[in-house]
């Protein structure tokens, strides 16, 4: 090992951030010291009766322990052990309170660490003008500590050995403090890191986190996917008839137009969630529901596709989730059949006490057209869909058609 290299620890910002944190401690310390200098001279004061000495020691000790078990203190520990320590704990899970383990653990790294700021700042406040006292006088510099005092076998006319003496103390006292500092570093996870019933509740938040970002790709691809299609098929007609059927072409322009617009609504809304997502606060804005979905027909029949729709029972009655699924659902069917589907599309919407069951029926295999299967992102949306509402769906070619029949159960309202 190098002298630099030997030096290292004495001139890190690590250690003078970890020295921070022991006094830090020591800070803290403070008032328990007084505590203990207060009650000791109370219990040597025979004027005052003990029976109430011990009562007022009773109690001081409660107030003296309640802070060491808070969450509140835990959670100000942890953030000083991150900054000062450079240790990468994990904030505490929000809204969940610390079990007796989590409780005893935070407890005993708060008393350890009070316990050794108050040792380092004694050190600290006494070792060091001793220390700086040893070395000045080898300067010439007249203090009364080295000049009327004996240290062990060394008076004030040992110069040389005092300020030897000095300097080790001096860089005695830079690793003690880099030692404990890595002490703590390595104590913290242990004793601050999350208790079990917290790594789930962190397992879980990330488990809806992720759950939220699916449900907000799934919308955006059916969304956005759909408006595309249409627009797409939309424009196509038109530029086969544009010299033959000018009223075709307003009209497709016309749906091209709406198309682009409701396209635009949806992904400010879905971009509004994904701002709001961080702050907590709810995001409202309107969602396609089944009570969409004679619009949802009328703007596929405007881009080509015939579309013979059949529905039974009021969508009013169905629950506003299972309604926006069913939509999707519905919305996405309608955009396979447009890209890869041939003839035309039957659409059946079964609205009856307890389950919402559709089915949406087409031709495959259109010359020059790709798989529908192939189309997985949207199969895999509908499944996810149908699968968290505790349906069932089955999608897949059926003979030379296309066949996409869900059963998502609801509870009505009574």
């Amino acid at each position: 090992m190098t002298f630099r290299a030997a030096l290292a620890p004495l001139v890190a910002g690590t250690t003078w951030r970890r020295g921070v944190f022991l006094l830090l401690g020591g800070v803290l310390a403070l008032p328990y010291g007084l505590l203990v200098v207060t009650f000791v001279e109370l219990l040597g004061d025979s004027a005052i009766p003990r029976s109430l000495t011990y009562a007022l020691l009773v109690i001081a000790v409660l107030i003296a322990v309640v802070p060491l078990l808070l969450d509140g203190s835990r959670a100000l520990e942890i953030a000083a052990v991150r900054r000062l320590l450079g240790v990468d704990l994990p904030e505490p899970a929000l809204g969940h309170r610390g079990d007796r383990e989590t409780r005893l653990r935070s407890a005993l790294w708060i008393a350890t660490h009070l316990i050794v700021g108050a040792v380092v700042m004694i050190a600290l406040f006494s070792a060091l003008p001793m220390a700086l006292a040893f070395i000045a006088q080898q300067f010439g510099v007249d203090t009364e500590l080295t000049s009327q005092e004996r240290f062990g076998p060394l008076d004030g006319r040992d110069s040389g050995w005092l300020t030897v003496t000095g300097v080790a103390m001096f860089v005695g006292l830079g690793y003690a403090v880099a030692g404990l500092g890595a002490l703590a570093g390595s104590m913290a996870p242990v004793l601050l890191g999350p208790a079990q019933a917290e790594r789930i509740a962190a397992l879980e938040a990330q488990a809806t986190r992720l759950a939220e970002r699916n449900r907000l790709a799934r919308e955006l691809h059916d969304s956005i996917g759909h408006a595309l299609t249409v627009a797409t098929l939309q424009a196509g007609a038109a530029r086969e008839v544009l010299d033959s059927d000018r009223e075709f072409v307003r009209r497709a322009l016309t749906a091209i137009e709406e198309t682009g617009r409701t396209a635009m609504d949806e992904l400010d809304h879905v971009l509004g969630v994904l701002r709001e997502a961080g702050t907590g606060q709810p995001v409202v804005a309107p969602q396609r529901t089944l009570a969409d979905l004679d619009r949802l027909v009328t703007d596929a029949r405007a881009a080509g596709l015939a579309v013979h729709a059949h529905r039974v029972g009021d969508p009013a009655r169905v629950p506003a989730v299972v309604s926006r699924e069913g939509y999707r659902i519905v919305q996405e069917g309608l955009t396979n059949a447009a890209r890869y589907g041939a003839g035309p599309v039957t659409l059946r919407l079964d609205l009856h006490a307890g389950a919402l069951e559709l089915e949406l029926v087409n031709a495959v295999n259109r010359p020059g057209r790709a798989d529908p299967g192939r189309g997985g992102r949207g199969l895999d949306g509908m499944r996810e869909r149908v699968l968290l509402l505790g349906g069932r769906i089955t999608v897949g070619p059926d003979g030379d058609r296309w066949l996409i029949r869900a059963r998502l159960p609801y509870e009505e309202a009574t």
